[in-house]
């Protein structure tokens, strides 16, 4: 696939976090916390009241959009800035637009939105294609 700057990429939808999905990758993260796993610490935290999405699934997400941009492309660089938290049953989206084209490296920005509240995590990335 071409793009040319300006250009919006194929966005990454995500239905419905999954708890279940949390508590797999708690396992491969070696992240016990419980606000992982535990509705109810999470409550007595005060931070709300449904388990909180590890960080690393975040930039999944994020990653995912950008391979599904550039199949066969490599993410030489990637930053990102955490917003907000992502919760276990949330819709979220991830979008993104060509911001830089340097011969084979493509730069883009894209942002992690949540419905109802926005942008909960936002970067950039350049793209080896």
């Amino acid at each position: 696939m071409s793009y040319a700057v300006g250009d919006e990429l194929p966005p990454f939808t995500i239905v419905s976090v999954s708890p279940e999905a949390m508590k797999q990758w708690a396992v491969f993260l070696a992240d016990p916390n419980p606000i992982h796993l535990d509705v109810e610490v999470v409550k007595a935290k005060g931070l709300g009241d449904r388990v909180i999405n590890q960080g690393p699934i975040n930039v999944a997400y994020m990653m995912n959009m950008l391979m599904q941009a550039f199949p066969g492309g490599t993410i030489k660089a990637m930053d990102s800035r955490f917003l907000d938290n992502v919760y276990g049953g949330d819709s979220a989206v991830v979008t993104g637009k060509v911001t830089a084209i340097e011969g084979n490296a493509v730069t883009c920005e894209f942002a992690l939105d949540v419905k109802g509240r926005g942008t909960v995590n936002a970067g950039t990335a350049i793209v080896q294609i």
